[in-house]
């Protein structure tokens, strides 16, 4: 099996499983608890929470963890909408969004009473800063534009947004869920950082949110005061542990890492091309992630080929893994202007740490194989 989907979840760690192993066997206390057993929980807790917030640049107490990108996303959109709800209802996001903030932003918007501004996206994936910053008016309390799209991979200028943004005294949250461990980030430079553990090598299950100093979140679900009464429910111990284990890990060697991907993707692209000379490149060119490739194979439908990759033993995409079983095109390539029947023919590969050079050059080979079955002319 030649596993290019890294963008929807990445195989863990062994650093991070073997960070895990003590809280799913002897060290099984519940954080919460004062006895022995639950002071151990709670050292583990309080020690993932002190280095992820180094590896963010962040105030421990700034560190929120949470069972995963969704719920990291909703807290961060919804309960920071709600928060500021006697400043103003006015909030921004783009259209290219992942669900986890699309859909929070459309519940705001449909069930609460916010007026949301959807920024448009260019042919490449990006919003233009300028009309974020004419989209924000006395009303506006919070933008959210993701770091690094998960389809496309294009980069948003989050740095200037959040900028525009401060200057203005409006919130600014970054999805970060794909971007982390393959760019580098500060988490300073946003009022809120979402993050998720499966994406960098760490288990399923659980996330981060960072949120500044003194910024003030409505929680979305009740119970205790864990979390500092921002996120009740008792921690998942041991899945903290892993995700600190392997956050350290995806941060390490980043540059070289990028560098070693970008190459091995770049080779991809240019064997599809050869395999299938019509093929289509989604997302912008420069401003991009390293390991993703978004590709549109006009002709053919994109469930078709995703089967018959399987079937060669590759692992790809139609894009989100979350949308999976949905018959409706990309949102994201739609948004960036491509038509319906075009994203619908459209594969998302990713590479990771494990890829090789020789599983992309297998790829190739296969790839050019299934092409030469289908669409001998194309070959």
């Amino acid at each position: 099996m030649i596993y290019l989907d890294y963008n929807a979840t990445t195989p863990l760690a062994p650093e991070a499983m073997q960070a895990m192993l003590p809280f799913l066997g002897q060290h099984f206390g519940n954080p919460s608890s004062i006895h022995q057993a639950g002071r151990e929980a709670r050292a583990a807790v309080d020690e993932a929470r002190d280095r992820i917030a180094r590896l963010l640049g962040a105030k421990s107490h700034e560190i929120i963890f949470t069972g995963g990108g969704t719920e990291s996303d909703n807290l961060a959109v919804i309960g920071l909408a709600r928060s500021q709800a006697d400043r103003g209802r006015h909030l921004v996001t783009s259209r290219s969004e992942h669900h986890a903030v699309l859909h929070a932003f459309e519940h705001l918007e449909k069930r609460e009473g916010f007026s949301v501004t959807w920024l448009p996206v260019d042919s490449r994936g990006r919003i233009d800063p300028d009309q974020l910053s004419d989209a924000l008016t006395p009303q506006t309390t919070l933008v959210s534009l993701m770091s690094a799209n998960n389809e496309t991979g294009t980069l948003q200028p989050v740095g200037d947004a959040a900028r525009i943004c401060r200057a203005k005294g409006v919130l600014f949250h970054t999805d970060a869920i794909q971007s982390f461990g393959k760019e580098g980030i500060v988490a300073r430079d946003f009022d809120a950082v979402s993050l998720a553990a499966h994406k960098f090598h760490g288990p399923k299950g659980a996330g981060v949110l960072y949120l500044g100093s003194g910024i003030a979140i409505d929680a979305l679900q009740f119970g205790g005061s864990h979390e500092n009464a921002r996120r009740p429910g008792t921690e998942n111990v041991a899945a903290i542990a892993g995700m600190a284990a392997a956050a350290e890990i995806a941060i390490a060697g980043l540059g070289m890492e990028q560098e070693r991907q970008a190459g091995l993707r770049d080779r991809l692209w240019n064997g599809i091309e050869e395999a299938f000379p019509a093929a289509i490149l989604n997302g912008d060119p420069e401003w991009r992630l390293a390991n993703t490739l978004n590709v549109s194979f006009p002709g053919h439908d994109g469930e078709s080929l995703l089967m018959n990759l399987d079937l060669a033993g590759i692992c790809a995409s139609s894009g989100s893994a979350c949308m999976v079983g949905s018959i409706l095109p990309s949102h994201v390539l739609l948004a960036m202007g491509v038509s319906a029947e075009l994203a619908r023919s459209t594969v998302r590969f990713s590479v990771g740490k494990l890829t090789s050079a020789e599983e992309i050059e297998s790829a190739i080979e296969r790839i050019a194989g299934i092409f030469a079955r289908l669409a001998p002319e194309n070959a």
